[in-house]
């Protein structure tokens, strides 16, 4: 299951559980998990209500903290995430947005991490907001959250520091940091809060996936506007995009050679499919490198991402490949004189055509026993053999 949010009127955390509950989270399991933190009725209450946001109708979930509570630093949240009753994978994914934001409010106010005394991050409605939004999406098995544009006002509000603008310093960190594409709001105002971008940007990539809806939500918020004051989930499964390809191409001629392995690594743990560099020449025959990536199509902005974080480029160009032909493939493990190697078996219509043994288990065999890599490839290769000669023997019998 995959989950998209559309942001018309940007986001903060309560809007977020709006959505989850709109989309058949139970309200009692996020008060369950609130009790679980430690907090008590009297720091803090959750009631979820139908409201309508001009036509539309939508969940509106307020989290009512006590005027007067305990704001807490990023150890004090960590403490309570590790005593609470949760799956690790939620308590950590939480622990990972609250590290995003005390990191953005520290950068903002110029201390560390562990000297800033930060209500933003302590506060008893950001702990169930962000503990909240993590949880309801594990407990409705969207594995992947997407986001739109993220809609950005103007003006100033009053914090514990004083007069600050909007949008407020941390939000525009934490979504600076992770490129986040952004559009004028419809009117001034801070439309999404720190609490949100920290969701925004530590859960969701930036894009609209290719997906076959099933359901659509609408989480509330509390502001009211000369529109509807929404944000929406769209939840329903991942479309067959996820097996298509795009190439990704970019010229360079100005960056040190010793860069270019780091860069394909980082590809590589990305995602793609394939990398490689290839020598051309430029105009007025300068030489440079092409640099090509092939890539999963619902990867494309973030494997873009790299290139430029990574790369002296300005530009990347996109092809989609419009056809592929393609052999099914299978993992096999085949023992020789310097241990188990793993071999990628090529199919055609069930009939093993070919295997090749993985290089890098070769490379560490070969390391290991203080043998040339050569030695190892060619004893798996024979042993790889044997896998396409039993299967032909079978077949012919």
């Amino acid at each position: 299951m995959i989950g998209y949010l559309d942001l018309p009127s940007g986001l903060s955390g309560d809007m977020f559980l709006g959505c989850l509950v709109d989309a058949g989270w139970s309200v009692d399991r996020l008060r369950a998990i609130v009790e679980s933190l430690g907090l008590t009725i009297d720091e803090c209450a959750i009631d979820a209500e139908t409201v309508l946001q001009g036509p539309l109708r939508a969940t509106r979930v307020k989290v009512r903290a006590a005027a007067s509570q305990h704001h807490r630093h990023l150890a004090d949240i960590e403490r309570i995430l590790d005593d609470c009753d949760l799956p690790n994978e939620v308590r950590n994914r939480a622990l990972a947005v609250f590290t995003r934001l005390a990191k953005a409010e520290a950068r903002v106010h110029g201390v560390s991490v562990d000297e800033i005394h930060f209500h933003e991050v302590g506060a008893v409605d950001a702990i169930v907001d962000i503990i909240g939004a993590v949880a309801g999406l594990a407990d409705l098995k969207i594995k992947m959250l997407y986001a739109s544009a993220v809609p950005l006002g103007s003006g100033w509000t009053k914090c514990s520091h004083g007069q600050i603008p909007l949008p407020a310093p941390a939000t525009l960190e934490l979504l600076a940091a992770v490129n986040a594409p952004t559009i004028p709001a419809l009117g001034p105002g801070e439309w999404v809060t720190p609490t949100g971008a920290a969701l925004l940007a530590e859960l969701a990539s930036f894009q609209q996936p290719a997906m076959s809806l099933q359901k659509i939500a609408y989480g509330a918020g509390g502001r009211s506007a000369d529109w509807p004051n929404v944000a929406r989930l769209w939840v329903g499964e991942q479309n067959d995009i996820s097996g298509k390809l795009v190439q990704l191409e970019t010229n360079i001629d100005d960056m040190n050679p010793q860069l270019f392995q780091p860069v394909s690594e980082k590809l590589f743990a990305a995602g793609a499919n394939d990398v490689w560099f290839t020598p051309i020449q430029m105009k007025k025959n300068r030489p440079a490198i092409l640099l090509s990536a092939l890539v999963p199509a619902d990867r494309e902005m973030q494997l873009t991402e790299v290139i430029f974080r990574e790369t002296t480029t300005l530009g990347v160009r996109v092809h989609n490949i419009q056809r592929r032909h393609e052999l099914d493939r299978e993992i096999h493990k085949v023992e020789t004189a310097f241990g188990d190697i793993r071999v990628k078996v090529r199919l055609m219509g069930g009939e093993i055509v070919g295997a090749t043994p993985e290089y890098e288990d070769c490379r560490t065999a070969a390391a290991e026993a203080n043998v040339p890599v050569r030695t190892v490839l060619d004893a798996a290769t024979a042993a790889a053999q044997q896998i396409i000669e039993a299967t032909t023997h079978a077949k012919d019998r």
